[in-house]
């Protein structure tokens, strides 16, 4: 398995991390407890040792469940992340309350390493306006957190100000080979490279979407490893990447497990004509994209109640991945009804105040059509 060392902190991690967010489901929607109980351990005995859950995960199900599966193995074999819920907070005492419950849920006196989560814009200023750090600092002294980071979801200019604002021990950020524009992407990895700031990377394969590339796009990764996975391929961009000390995956069956322990099993960095063959395969997805929609959202409100950045989200993401469940999934059981593509009355407000001067209109009827012929 292979290992990095965050260099800050004096620890050592394998690469791979185990993500407790999709563990396989039961015909009931809880998790299917002895199935992933023998993926965590598979893992774990391969020598993953960073265990990443968070307090909503699986409705609140997901800590109690890994908390019970770690107490059988010895304490500092592994780490254990979690994260404070910021959205959850309206006092400080809210976060006392919440971090006691996680203890006692995960069955632990302390946690390895602890994220304020899903940071944004809006969180950050909460954060500071509770004094939320100051209290985990103390948790800090009184050892019942070792490190203190962030996950961060929101722009590039949040993420400067935020990793500026403290001395944080590492921070967790989305990357992959189609993100490197997105959210901190690849300038906010080199500011925390440049800062000595270490790095835990969730969604290197994008939600699964760079699991399972279209045939004709596929085909060229196929060629120059034919026994390697696509997902493999995401997995080992970004580990090419030498401040990313952890990669989270989202395992939700024992196939995908035993996948990515063969990845990093024997974990090779990308050669310099497989970064050029990435690069081209992000470039021919891209070309996909139906428009040019940023979800700046000056096209909205929409007097007919139609979300326009949504459709276009779903449109777009549809035509480069080619993944029908997941388009159907979320336009039709994720997507309310008015506020679908086909309520558009024509009236134009929004291409008038489109900055990209899209054609939303016409864009809109496509929409339509080419969610329709999911159905």
């Amino acid at each position: 398995m292979e290992k990095r060392k965050f260099e800050k902190l004096n620890v050592e991690t394998s690469l791979l991390g185990f993500g407790c967010m999709r563990f396989p489901l039961t015909a009931e929607g809880k998790i299917d407890e002895a199935q992933a109980e023998e993926m965590i351990d598979l893992a774990i005995k391969s020598g993953v040792n960073y265990i990443d859950t968070a307090y909503p995960y699986h409705n609140g199900d997901s800590e109690p469940f890994v908390g019970r599966v770690l107490d059988k193995y010895d304490r500092n074999s592994y780490y254990l992340a979690t994260k404070l819920p910021i959205w959850k907070l309206q006092t400080l005492e809210d976060a006392k309350t919440i971090f006691a419950e996680q203890l006692e849920r995960l069955h632990k006196d302390y946690v390895d390493f602890y994220l304020l989560h899903a940071m944004s814009r809006e969180r950050w200023e909460l954060v500071k306006k509770l004094n939320v750090i100051p209290y985990l600092e103390e948790m800090k002294r009184q050892g019942k957190i070792r490190y203190l980071g962030f996950s961060f979801h929101d722009k590039y200019e949040v993420f400067d100000e935020m990793i500026h604002a403290y001395d944080w021990d590492f921070c967790q950020i989305q990357f992959n080979y189609m993100d490197t524009e997105e959210q901190a992407g690849l300038r906010g990895y080199h500011l925390a490279e440049e800062l000595g700031i270490p790095m835990v990377i969730m969604e290197p394969v994008k939600g699964g979407m760079l699991a399972a590339l279209p045939e004709e796009i596929a085909g060229a990764l196929k060629a120059e490893r034919p026994d390697a996975s696509i997902a493999s391929w995401a997995m080992r961009f970004v580990g090419t990447f030498s401040n990313v000390k952890v990669i989270l995956s989202g395992m939700s069956d024992m196939n995908q497990v035993k996948d990515n322990l063969k990845t990093f099993g024997e974990f090779e960095p990308l050669s310099e004509k497989e970064q050029k063959l990435i690069a081209k395969t992000a470039e021919n997805l891209r070309a996909r994209v139906q428009n040019g929609c940023t979800a700046c959202r000056y096209c909205m409100p929409c007097p007919a109640g139609v979300n326009i950045p949504q459709n276009f989200k779903i449109w777009n993401e549809y035509h480069v991945y080619q993944n029908k469940e997941r388009a159907r999934k979320n336009y039709f059981n994720n997507f309310e009804e008015s506020a679908w593509a086909k309520n558009c009355v024509r009236c134009g407000k929004c291409e008038a105040a489109c900055p990209q001067h899209l054609s939303i209109r016409e864009d809109l009827k496509r929409v339509t059509a080419d969610m329709e012929a999911l159905r």
